[in-house]
């Protein structure tokens, strides 16, 4: 396998996982209507990035299936459960939902980065149709990294002050 082929896979897993995630956090946190809202409309665009990943990995000889989430329901995974350094009870809400948007960013700046890995193979490899996709979804994860950061500043200030 190429190593193209190696970064349109972990892309695509990465796009996938972070759809779970975003699919979890808006289940999770449905009072917060900001939350469930832009969550599930960024669910959509790595969807999206999923399939249009799958489509371009064909001419390079990797099978990925489509879309990353399939609404599903239950518990989120006991690693999400409580945040890091919490020992021993469920944290507030609020903590939890910083953990949560914490999470979102850190799997969005992976897939930022593999964006970034994948343009600048497609400029090397002089390969447009990777590039204009890289180019075509790339903005989308940032912005998904900028609003976990806009979350983030807007609600710490209450969150963690609050007794």
């Amino acid at each position: 396998m190429n190593t193209i082929a190696l970064i349109l896979r972990a892309l695509h897993d990465g796009e996938r996982r972070l759809a779970g995630e975003l699919a979890l956090v808006a289940e999770r946190h449905s009072a917060e209507h900001e939350v469930r809202h832009v969550a599930k409309d960024l669910v959509a665009w790595s969807n999206e990035h999923c399939v249009r990943l799958a489509a371009a990995a064909g001419h390079y000889g990797l099978d990925l299936d489509g879309p990353a989430h399939r609404p599903t329901a239950g518990p989120a995974p006991a690693h999400r459960e409580k945040p890091a350094g919490i020992p021993g009870r469920r944290p507030p809400p609020g903590l939890l939902l910083l953990e949560d948007l914490r999470g979102l960013h850190l799997g969005a700046a992976g897939n930022s980065l593999y964006w970034e890995m994948l343009a600048q193979a497609a400029r090397a490899a002089k390969d447009t149709r990777l590039l204009d996709l890289a180019t075509s979804c790339h903005p989308r994860t940032l912005r998904q990294m900028r609003w976990t950061t806009t979350m983030v500043k807007n609600l710490s200030p209450q969150i963690l002050t609050s007794r």
